[in-house]
């Protein structure tokens, strides 16, 4: 038996909205357990009520843990006008030296890359670098995937062309099947 398509928008009569909570935070907190053991996956799950109740699933550890390892793996991810915040508007002068100041870092970290930079790079230095890199290989990989696809989609073109054209003709003649008589392959 089929479900009808339900509308999503707010639950207007307080006591249908409620138990409709209730038994989709039980049905989420459910399948959130359900891919955490099948995949072996760590789930952090925070709920929190139109009345303020919070309800909370960290599938492996505490809650606690799951939050510092979140940050440990963001930290280097974010944006720096977060944690500093820039005027939205900058002069050309401004502008140009922040780009300066790119173009260095990148080029330190290039020449440290490849074994010619002295010394050490800065903690700081190395974020913006890794930052950098993550969204290169991220152009990267997606460049790689556009061309594998046109490549496979011509190939497929390609076969149903020839499938097409060409009407195949069975190689093997039928009227003599194959027979294996006292462990001797005969016609």
């Amino acid at each position: 038996m089929a479900r009808g398509k339900v509308q999503l928008k707010r639950i207007e009569n307080p006591v249908h909205r409620q138990v409709t909570f209730c038994k989709r935070r039980a049905g989420l907190l459910k399948k959130a357990k359900e891919l955490s053991v099948l995949c072996d996956a760590e789930i952090g799950l925070v709920i929190f009520s139109a009345h303020g109740k919070l309800y909370e699933l960290a599938t492996k550890g505490s809650m606690q843990g799951l939050i510092e390892k979140y940050l440990k793996f963001t930290r280097g991810t974010q944006p720096e006008a977060i944690t500093e915040p820039h005027p939205l508007v900058m002069d050309a002068k401004e502008e140009a030296n922040v780009i300066k100041q790119e173009i260095e870092t990148l080029q330190k970290g290039i020449r440290y890359l490849f074994g010619g930079g002295l010394g050490t790079m800065a903690m700081d230095e190395l974020q913006v670098l890794e930052k950098n890199l993550e969204i290169w290989m991220y152009h990267v990989r997606s460049m790689k995937m556009n061309i594998m696809s046109e490549e496979i989609q011509a190939l497929r073109d390609k076969v149903l062309e020839n499938t097409s054209v060409t009407n195949f003709v069975p190689l093997v003649d039928t009227s003599y099947p194959l027979i294996i008589q006292d462990g001797i392959f005969q016609l």
